[in-house]
Formats: structure tokens, sequence, C-alpha cells
């Protein structure tokens, strides 16, 4: 964080200071000392430099899409306004092809009238604790939302904006999610791999020219041996910050 450099940099100046006058004091003479062998540089190696481009565009990543969300007004442009509840239902109304009867979601339909206000009331309730935080930079906050989805055990993430009084879906992610962390205009999902002591991490970035998170990062890391250690979806402690940031898992 910017803001933050120059505490930084004070501090280390005045460690710097307090270490020059102790060695003074201990009788050293305070000149440069080597730090053993560097390794030497090796620039990166261009493989193919005749390489001809291909015909067509590389793999398809999720490029990322926006959608304005039907009969939903945002009054004021307060996205804290809109019930989390109305935006799930909207969307199962919009999709009967993964929420009907067939669709491979069509168990969340019927859990979803477990659900009170803002996702109070039952149990079997799938939609998760919202949160806010500005996620585009103009100084409002976006609302994300996760719900799982039934019966595959998966969760939606979903993130929204306002747009002259519009509510619009910036982020759709559907997978085996494990942790959600929101720092600064990212969003980086936890995924499992197929192998144990791994993760899969992905980063959507807010794009202010296509207006809509996009994909960023995605990165096979190693997060040690054994299994999997399962988290609430956002921690509670960030629920109504704008500036903090969350960390998040599907939790069963």
């Amino acid at each position: 964080m910017p803001a933050r450099r120059p505490v930084r940099t004070a501090a280390t100046v005045a460690a710097v200071a307090l270490l020059a006058v102790t060695a003074a004091g201990c009788g050293d003479s305070g000149g440069l000392r080597g730090a053993g062998a560097t390794p030497t540089a090796i620039s990166p190696a261009k493989l193919w430099p005749d390489l001809r481009p291909a015909a067509s565009p590389a793999w398809p990543y999720d490029e990322g899409s926006s959608e304005t969300v039907k009969g939903i007004t945002v009054s004021g442009d307060d996205i804290r306004g809109v019930d989390p509840v109305t935006v799930v239902r909207a969307e199962i109304a919009s999709d009967p092809a993964d929420y009907g009867s067939k669709g491979a979601y069509h168990d969340t339909a019927t859990r979803m009238k477990e659900c009170g206000a803002s996702g109070g009331g039952g149990a079997g309730c799938p939609l998760l604790k919202p949160y806010y935080r500005d996620l585009t930079g103009d100084g409002r906050d976006e609302l994300t939302l996760g719900f799982r989805l039934y019966p595959t055990n998966q969760t939606a993430l979903r993130v929204y904006t306002v747009d002259k009084h519009r509510l619009v879906q910036v982020l759709d992610d559907n997978d085996a999610i494990i942790g959600v962390e929101l720092a600064g205009r990212t969003v980086i999902v936890r995924s499992p791999a197929g192998i144990s002591g791994y993760e899969y991490r992905t980063t959507w970035a807010w794009d202010p020219q296509r207006k809509t998170m996009v994909f960023s990062r995605d990165e096979f890391l190693r997060t040690g041996k054994g299994h999997h250690t399962r988290r609430p979806l956002l921690s509670a402690s960030d629920s109504a910050s704008p500036s903090a940031s969350a960390s998040a898992s599907a939790g069963a």
C-alpha cells in the first residue's frame, strides 16, 4: 500500500541508525563488509525466435463479462439496500436450464425457500454471508455473494456493482471453492487440486475499460502435506468494512 511506504521507510532508516550507533559502541569501525559471492545473473533464453504466430487466438480463458440483473432497481445507487436473497432468486428465475427441475443445480432453488431476509432463516438456506467492499475504485461498495449449489456441492461466487440505478453482475464463477480473498481490486479464489497438498488459486481483477472482473492469474501452489483445512466462506471480522480484506472458504 503506497500510503504506508513512508512509515516503513522511516522505520528502516531508524533501524539502520540504531545499528550504526550500536556498532560504534562495540568498537566496530563501521566499514562495509562483504556478504559473500553473488550468483551470476542469467538472462532469459528466447526459444524459437523465428516461430510464426498462430492463426487463431490462444486457448480461451474466461475473460469475464457483465450482465444487468433484470427486475432489480438500486435506490440511491446504494448496493447495501439490495436484498441478497432477492438477487439470488432473480438469478434462479432467469436460468431455468440450470435451476429448473432437470438442471444441474435444481435443488438450490428448493433450498432457497428456507432463506429469509438477507439470507437469514432456516439452516438449509444455501446463501452465505454477503460482503461489501469497493472493488472498482469508484469509492462505492460492491456486493460479493456466495451460495451453495445443490446437489453438486459447488459454490457460486458472484460480484455485483451499480450502474445508474441498475444492479450489474461483474463476476460469475461456479467451482469447488475452498477459499476466497478480497485484496485491493482483486478477488482470489482458492480451489482444491487433484494432488494432495496443492491447490489452485485464480485471481480476478477489475478492468476499468471493460467494466468487469477479468481473469488475470492462475496458479498451482503447494500448501503442505495432508488434507486441506476448510474454513467459513469469508471471515466474520470483515463483513461490514469496505476497506478490510476478507478470506473465505466454501464450507460443507
